[in-house]
């Protein structure tokens, strides 16, 4: 974990208790020292679970296991370490998931395909689970509904600050609140994202209704977001309802009644993960990237994609460089149709190039000042059609290089 808060960090907003959960977090030793590295979350009995995990074809052991778990649709725990990702670890890592869940079983009383279990840290070490177990009574004996400051900062590897968001929301005229912790600064290209994220709701909601909304709600978040391309091995989100509030009973497969929970449940899904793009490693910009006139939706989300991921515009965005070259490339070689005499590129809402050229009279002094800002806006219209999309990014910094060049150290 680095030592310097990211300049685009954001306070934990005030989080108060969800009915059913309980948070606990310890120091096992597992890779840091002087810091908490395991967490517990504790719902009740009946509890359902919905998750979306990486899509990439390596993934840890602990992903196998909860992809395992979750057709149960019930939770009652959730263990995650911090430092080793336990991942690439053969035969070893399925048996540290499996020691650790059945560990964590007697101690709640509940079956083993109720504990869920995320790691996320270094990858192809063995996970020294015998620390992990260890530290599993003291965990389960120091839960308690306030602790969700403590539980995200237990899920921390290279971030800079821990990341929370809460919601309420309303199903009929109950009122339900949604709570989620994250953490993630490298290895970010969701594509659902070292991205864990655990979000809990006193509502009562089928497993089969959650899922459709988390699957959802991600597609339109963390994966529009991306820190440096590459897709982690480890990514889960775990969205678990403890049934606790009073509200009208919701059907399997969700529909309207839900309407307003799914509204409230994304806005907190685009403030983590934004929240982690803004602690993108050694990252000093937040930037936004909004496609327009593209063929289609698909078309242009790959088109914003690619530039979001340039190390070119990344690199010249770091450099408070107005470089608009470097975005008509991207948009040019991310296979998409583009016509370069359509194509338009506008920084802070100063239009630039427009039909094949620089804009007459074009006065570069807004879009210098712009990029001076902790926040960038570029919009790329390619004149072709009705398809849109916006993604966030980060700057590329030397600070990235120095993080990750030293990340086994």
């Amino acid at each position: 974990m680095t030592e310097s808060i990211s300049p685009l960090a954001v306070p934990l907003p005030e989080l108060p208790p969800l009915a059913g959960v309980r948070l606990s977090s310890a120091a096992a030793g597992i890779r840091y020292k002087g810091r908490t590295d395991v967490v517990m979350m504790e719902v009740p009995s009946g509890s359902t679970v919905a998750g979306v995990f990486t899509s990439n074809k390596c993934p840890g052991a602990p992903v196998d296991w909860c992809r395992s778990a979750l057709s149960g649709g019930k939770a009652r725990l959730v263990v995650v370490n911090a430092g080793n990702a336990n991942v690439f670890t053969g035969k070893a890592g399925k048996d540290a998931c499996v020691a650790t869940a059945s560990a964590a079983a007697k101690i709640a009383g509940c079956p083993m395909k109720q504990v869920f279990v995320a790691s996320t840290g270094v990858i192809g070490e063995v996970l020294p689970h015998e620390k992990l177990v260890a530290a599993l009574p003291g965990l389960h004996e120091n839960l308690n509904e306030n602790n969700w400051e403590a539980a995200a900062r237990g899920i921390m590897t290279t971030d800079t600050f821990p990341k929370a968001s809460t919601r309420v929301a309303k199903i009929g005229d109950a009122e339900v609140r949604i709570t989620g912790i994250a953490k993630g600064s490298g290895m970010i290209a969701p594509d659902m994202a070292t991205m864990l994220c655990f979000i809990f709701t006193d509502a009562k909601i089928p497993a089969s209704a959650m899922q459709t909304l988390l699957k959802k709600g991600v597609d339109g978040t963390f994966n529009c977001t991306t820190v440096d391309s590459d897709t982690s091995t480890s990514d889960t989100v775990l969205l678990i309802a403890t049934g606790k509030a009073k509200h009208p009973r919701v059907p399997a497969e969700g529909g309207k009644i839900l309407a307003d929970f799914a509204e409230a449940l994304n806005e907190l899904l685009l403030d983590l993960a934004l929240q982690v793009t803004r602690d993108g490693e050694g990252a000093q910009k937040l930037v936004r990237i909004d496609v327009t006139g593209a063929t289609n939706a698909r078309s242009a989300k790959k088109i914003a994609m690619t530039v979001a991921n340039s190390p070119l515009v990344k690199t010249a965005i770091a450099g408070e460089d107005a470089n608009w070259g470097r975005i008509v490339m991207a948009v040019g070689k991310a296979g998409e149709p583009a016509d370069r005499d359509k194509l338009s590129i506008g920084v802070g809402g100063t239009w630039m190039a427009k039909e094949g050229g620089v804009v007459p009279g074009y006065d570069e002094t807004p879009v210098v000042a712009h990029m001076k800002g902790r926040e960038i806006d570029i919009a790329i219209d390619i004149g072709l059609g009705r398809g849109k999309a916006t993604v966030w990014t980060c700057d590329l910094t030397h600070g990235y290089i120095d993080i990750n060049g030293s990340y086994r150290s």
